[in-house]
This record gives C-alpha cells, sequence and structure tokens, in this order.
C-alpha cells in the first residue's frame, strides 16, 4: 500500500539498534520514546517484575502500536533475564525488525530461534522470510522460503511482496504464476504486492491486467485493494485512472483517501492534493499519520507557510506532534519554506532522531546558502553516532558548494568511496558540481571519467564548471563529446554553452550552437532566449541580440539585463538608457544588476549628469542600497571625466569600506589625467587590501613615468618584486577555424 511504502521509506534504521549492542546498552532504547533516563528504568523494571506472560504481551502491545525499539528492548531484557518468549513474541519481533529494517536484531533474533528449535514453526517461518526480505536480504529470504517444509499464501504474498517493495517486479510476477500453479490464487494481500511491484517498475499495461483479473475476483472495492490500486496509477503518472477509481469507490476511508492526496501531491499536483485533504475532513474523515504526512509534503513543495502551519496545529491537537515519521517531515517543511527557525525548533523537540531528521534539516540549511552550519549539523550528526545515507551526502556536498569548502568536500567524497555510494549517478553529478564550483577542475576531471555512466545532467555541470573558470575550449570540447556519445542537451546545457561562447567571444561557436538549439526542437523560452541575447551581446553582434531579444515569446529582468549590459559595454550609452527606460514601461522593475549595466554606459559616455540622476533613482526611487560594483562604476564616472576630487570626496563618504575596484577606478583616473598626490594615496589604499596587486604597481609605475619621477619609479619597482608581484602579460581570446585559443597560443 501507499502509506506502508512511503513509511518505510522515510523511517531509517535507528541508530541506537543499528550500533550498539542490545546486551552492553539495554537501557539507551527508551530515548527514542522521548522518556528519559529514570521514567525508562521505572518502566523496565515494573514490566521484568512481572511474570513470562506479562512481558511477551507488553512486547506485542508495543509492536501493534508501532514502538518497535521499546519491543525489541524488552525482548533483550527478558532473554537476559531468562525468561522465555512465545512463539507470538517471536513472530511480534521480527515483525518489529522487518517494520524498521533491523536487521542486525533480526539475526540475532533468528540465532534464538534456531537454538530453540522453532524455524520449522510456520508461523515464525513465514516471519523470517518476511524479515530478511523487508530488511533487503532477498537471497536469504527466498532460501528460507524455499526450505519452507509447507508453504501456504501467506507464505507466497510475503515473497512475493519482497521482491516487489526491492523493485524486482518480473520475479515478483514469475512467482505469482509458481503460486498459481501450486493451486493458490493470488489473495488482497498478494494483489497488493503486485501492485506495488507495477507502481515501482512503472509497467501500467501490467497493473491494468492485474486490476481486471480482481475485478473479476470482486476485490475492486476492498478499501486496502482499492488504495494499492490508486497508488499503482499514480505512481505510473495515470492520475486520472486514479481519480476515476477513487470517485467510484462506494466507501472512502482514510487509507483510499491518503492514496488519491499522494498521488497527487507526488506528481506537482499540490494545489489539488490540499484540496482533496479539505474535502477529506469536511466529509467526516480523520486523517492518520501518512495522510498528514502527504499533505505536509505538498505545502512543502508550495511553499505554503501558512497552510503548513495551520496542519502542523491539527497535528498537534491529534497528538501525533511526535511522532517520528510526521516530525521529520514537519522539518522538511519548514526548511523548504525558508523557516529555519521553525525547522530547528521541532528538531530540537524531537528526542528520538534518525538520520532523515538530521538530513533534512542539514538540506534546509544547504538549500538557503548557509553552508557553515550545515557542516557543523553534520559533524554534530556523526558525533551522535548516527550514521549518514545518500540523501545525507548529497546535502552535505551541496553544502560544501554552497561555501567552497573543498577540504570538507574532499573528506565527505572519501566516507562516499568507503560507503560505496560514489559510483551512484546522482552522487557523482553532485560531486561533479562540489569540484567544479570549488574551482577543482582536476579533481571534477577525474571523477567525470571514472564515472561508469554519464547523462545530460554531468556534461551540463562540467561545461559550467570549465567555462566559469575560463576554460573556454574544454567546455566547447565536453559540448561535442557530448554530442558524439548522442547525449541529447537540455536547456541547462544551453544555457552553459552559451555562457562559455560569450565569455571567450566565440561568435561563430555561439552561432551554431543557436542553430542547433532551433532544430532541436527546443522552444527559445525566456531562459534559453535570454542566454542567446547574453552571448550576441557579450560578442558585439548587437544586432542579432537586439532581433532575438524582439523574437521572444517572454521577456523577463534577465533577458532585459542583458540586452541593456551588451550596449552599455560596447559604448551604446544612449541605447541602454533608452532600454532601461522600455524596460520600466514594460512594468519590469529594474535590479541592481541593470543599474551597473547603465551607469558603466553612462561612464564610458562620460555622461556625469545622467549617471547621477540614474544613482539617486536606483538610492530613492527603487530602494536598492549600492555596492561597491555601483560605487566603483560613479567613481570610474568622475575620474574618466576628470573629476577626480570629486571621486575621491565620493570613496570617503561611502558607508562601506572602499574595496580594490573603487581604488582602481580612481587609480586608473589619476593615470589618465596626470594626478599623482591622489594616485598615490589610492595606490597606498590598494596595498593595505591587496599587497601584490599586479595591475595596481604597473598603473602607478606609468604615472611615477609619466611625471618623470625615475626615482619613486625605480623603488616601486624594487617594492614590487619584494611584494612577489609582477606584470602580467595581456590575454585575449581569438577564434580561428571555429576554436577558441588564447593569442599567446597561437
Amino acid at each position: 500500500m501507499l502509506h506502508m511504502g512511503s513509511r518505510r521509506r522515510i523511517r531509517a534504521v535507528p541508530h541506537c539498534l543499528g550500533f550498539y549492542s542490545p546486551f552492553r546498552y539495554p537501557l539507551m532504547r527508551l530515548f527514542g520514546s522521548g522518556k528519559s533516563l529514570p521514567e525508562s528504568n521505572q518502566e523496565l523494571s515494573g514490566i521484568l517484575e512481572g511474570d513470562e506472560h506479562e512481558c511477551n504481551e507488553q512486547i506485542s502491545a508495543h509492536v501493534k502500536t508501532g514502538r518497535f525499539e521499546r519491543a525489541l528492548m524488552l525482548y533483550h531484557e527478558m532473554k537476559r533475564h531468562d525468561m522465555e518468549p512465545t512463539v507470538s513474541t517471536y513472530v511480534a519481533v521480527l515483525d518489529a525488525c522487518a517494520k524498521c529494517s533491523a536487521l542486525s536484531q533480526g539475526k540475532l533474533i533468528h540465532v534464538h530461534i534456531l537454538k530453540n528449535g522453532l524455524q520449522t514453526n510456520p508461523f515464525i517461518g513465514n516471519m523470517l522470510v518476511n524479515m530478511y526480505a523487508k530488511c533487503g536480504l532477498l537471497e536469504v529470504a527466498r532460501r528460507l522460503f524455499d526450505k519452507l517444509p509447507r508453504r501456504d499464501i501467506v507464505s507466497w504474498s510475503t515473497i512475493i511482496s519482497g521482491y516487489a517493495l526491492h523493485g524486482d517486479g518480473q520475479e515478483a510476477f514469475r512467482l505469482l504464476e509458481k503460486m498459481q500453479n501450486d493451486g493458490y490464487e493470488p489473495n488482497k494481500i498478494t494483489f497488493m504486492s503486485l501492485f506495488k511491484a507495477c507502481g515501482r517498475m512503472k509497467t501500467l499495461d501490467q497493473g491494468k491486467q492485474f486490476h481486471t483479473l480482481v475485478k473479476e475476483k470482486g476485490l475492486e472495492f476492498d478499501q486496502h485493494v482499492a488504495s494499492s490500486l490508486i497508488d499503482m496509477y499514480a505512481k505510473c503518472g495515470s492520475l486520472n485512472d486514479a481519480w476515476k477509481l477513487f470517485q467510484k469507490l462506494p466507501e472512502r476511508g482514510v487509507v483510499p483517501w491518503t492514496s488519491v492526496i499522494a498521488g497527487f501531491a507526488q506528481h506537482g499536483h499540490c494545489k489539488q492534493a490540499l484540496q482533496l485533504f479539505e474535502t477529506m475532513q469536511q466529509e467526516g474523515t480523520k486523517p492518520d499519520r501518512v495522510t498528514y504526512v502527504s499533505v505536509l509534503q505538498a505545502c512543502a513543495g508550495l511553499m505554503a507557510l501558512d497552510q503548513g502551519k495551520l496542519i502542523h496545529a491539527q497535528i498537534a491537537e491529534s497528538g501525533l506532534e511526535s511522532d517520528l515519521y510526521i516530525a521529520n517531515t514537519l522539518i522538511d517543511m519548514y526548511a523548504k519554506c525558508g523557516r529555519l527557525d521553525e525547522a530547528h525548533k521541532v528538531f530540537l523537540q524531537l528526542r528520538g532522531r534518525d538520520v532523515v531528521s538530521w538530513t533534512a534539516l542539514i538540506a534546509g540549511y544547504a538549500q538557503l546558502g548557509r553552508g557553515q552550519e550545515a557542516l557543523e549539523l553534520y559533524k554534530k550528526m556523526q558525533n551522535e553516532g548516527v550514521k549518514p545515507n545518500k540523501v545525507t551526502f548529497l546535502s552535505i556536498l551541496k553544502a560544501c558548494s554552497s561555501i567552497s569548502a573543498l577540504h570538507q568536500g574532499r573528506l565527505i567524497h572519501a566516507q562516499l568511496i568507503k560507503s560505496g555510494y560514489d559510483k551512484e549517478l546522482f552522487v557523482s553529478n553532485t560531486l561533479l558540481h562540489m569540484y567544479a564550483k570549488c574551482g577543482c577542475l582536476g579533481k571534477a576531471w577525474k571523477v567525470f571519467y571514472n564515472m561508469l555512466e554519464r547523462d545530460v545532467v554531468s556534461y551540463s555541470v562540467m561545461i559550467a564548471g570549465l567555462a566559469k573558470h575560463g576554460k573556454v575550449q574544454e567546455a566547447l570540447s565536453i559540448f561535442e563529446r557530448m554530442m558524439q556519445q548522442g547525449v541529447k542537451p537540455d536547456k541547462v546545457t544551453y544555457v552553459n554553452i552559451l555562457k562559455a561562447c560569450g565569455s571567450a567571444a566565440a561568435l561563430d561557436q555561439g552561432k551554431l550552437i543557436h542553430r542547433h538549439i532551433m532544430g532541436s526542437g527546443i522552444v527559445l523560452d525566456v531562459m534559453v532566449g535570454s542566454a542567446v541575447v547574453d552571448m550576441y551581446a557579450k560578442c558585439g553582434s548587437l544586432g542579432e541580440a537586439n532581433e532575438v531579444f524582439e523574437n521572444l515569446p517572454e521577456r523577463n529582468l534577465v533577458s532585459w539585463n542583458a540586452l541593456i549590459a551588451g550596449h552599455a559595454r560596447h559604448g551604446h550609452a544612449q541605447d541602454a538608457i533608452e532600454l532601461f527606460e522600455k524596460m520600466q514601461e514594460a512594468a519590469i522593475r529594474p535590479n541592481h544588476v541593470t543599474f551597473i549595466a547603465v551607469l558603466s554606459a553612462c561612464s564610458w559616455a562620460g555622461l556625469v549628469d545622467e549617471g547621477y540622476q540614474l544613482f539617486q533613482a536606483m538610492c530613492k526611487g527603487f530602494n536598492i542600497i549600492p555596492t561597491m560594483k555601483h560605487y566603483a562604476c560613479m567613481v570610474d564616472l568622475l575620474g574618466r571625466t576628470g573629476n577626480v576630487y570629486e571621486a575621491l570626496d565620493l570613496i570617503n563618504k561611502m558607508p562601506l569600506q572602499p574595496g580594490v575596484p573603487v581604488w582602481m577606478s580612481l587609480l586608473g583616473a589619476c593615470r589618465t589625467h596626470g594626478n599623482l598626490d591622489v594616485g598615490k594615496g589610492s595606490f597606498e589604499s590598494i596595498l593595505k587590501l591587496d599587497p601584490t596587486n599586479n595591475a595596481a604597481f604597473g598603473i602607478m609605475s606609468n604615472i611615477y613615468s609619466a611625471a618623470g619621477h625615475w626615482k619613486e619609479d625605480g623603488t616601486l619597482r624594487l617594492q614590487m618584486r619584494s611584494a612577489g608581484a609582477k606584470k602580467l602579460p595581456g590575454r585575449a581570446w581569438i577564434e580561428s577555424n571555429y576554436r577558441v585559443q588564447t593569442a599567446s597560443a597561437i
């Protein structure tokens, strides 16, 4: 069923079961229940003071109410006190191991069963098969199944369910045939397992065939069978079939309601999922824990914080707030809605945290760019003995990418290799992204070459990383290799390769890629279209940039900025300003990037008054706080027009601590206008911030030479050598025969 499958996916192995011996740390298992040590001791003592019958009853009660950790703890304490479990108790604790994937505990209980000679008991035999199958050891489960002295419908359904659960639907179907050949007809549990297999494998036609068989047996409207059918249709993407079946149900309990809500939420129809949730309650059906998880996931998908809070309040009223499954989803919902304070609050109130709890919070910090805090949480998680899973690794690698934490990223890469996750495609792609973002292209290449398979994401990440760090020809070569390998580029690939062409002014290559886009069937939407405009603009082909811009079906801030910046960069100041005005007429609000472009245009054209007016409009009209780049543009504008002292006065009045770009703008103006005094002051300010700035030494040397101060120039050159700075040669990109090279390489 959907809700059982979802629960298994969310709940992880409790760390207290996976990492501690039940005999060395018997009381630690009670912490997951939220009880303090004194309370746990008191409860344990009370139970053990009773007789064997009472202990056996307590274990079964704990399993029935989902308190698996406490059930397993009590079982081991019984054994330690020489109390003998009953067959029912063995069945219960094996069920607990299956439901919380406590494989090591299940193996130990299996040993106890063998010692007591109970392995031939049909109930225990079936439950052993179930435990190993649910924990992923299908070979062991199959071996035990084949050795069963007598197989019944439960045995067959259990093994079929195991294969279905772990994605081997073909074997599940083969076992169904064998079961029928043995004279057993599928029952409700069998069909539910088969529908689960169809959902996992996305085999809609096969699912429909089983649906026909269910109809013939009169089970179509059974609440649990119908729910698994709805879940199968939803997982196969056939929401229409799921909805039709749901509407036909004569009675709609919480399970079918939850299945259809989850189906809509999982396929991105989050608004409809929330509407269904409201209708369900209006019809008097009370949500269960899985329903709450599904609607919280819908809230996360919509970033519907207010609705999420209302559902949280409802959960608290129902007494389910401490449920680990729900609490983990609450953490995830708040994190995805950007409310890390609320997510952290739920996390801190949760006593029985598992790997999912930690991962949800770490992912939230990573997604919001707070990588350092994510790394600190990751360290705490490991200190508490919680082993990371694949999702944890992916989240923490994203955190490393966001803050360029290369050292930590390498350590995590080593952990991935030990865990065996490093060969998985999605993990390798995330590693690629981390190394590329951190500028460690050598390691990125190594990961790329060692990948067992590569998809469009792998190529796109490499292209983006190479382009960002100036390796334009290598980026273009990767793009060519991608095409040769038959990997079809997507929109992100095209955007990245167009950026590479633009940064290298590789117009011919850019044109080829533009033609390829037009022939690929990809719609030139605002994202790809803006990248094409930007490429043409950076390459100086403003006519083609204008043409593409005019033909875009939709224009956003990015496309306007690309065109404005292109005109500004190539000296078309008046055109840039006119575009800026048209952009506002089109109800597109400029941002800080827009103003950098138009202020630069004014600077290059010497439009002092226009520049001042735009700067004032940015600060007062649009409430944009000027950055260092805006001040650098204004200093450059004043400096280019000879207003060196006004530029210095602006710097002195800046609310920010002036950075190197601002002082470099002023120093350049001093060279142009021969102002030695202001130039010396600017140069000294630069050296305080960057003692080995090559460009600053070169400009100051020119100022001294132009003023005839040869002695000072000689002293400066000695200072330059002692500081380790050296004059770098200029470099230009040259496109020759559709290849991009640096001038020095030709």
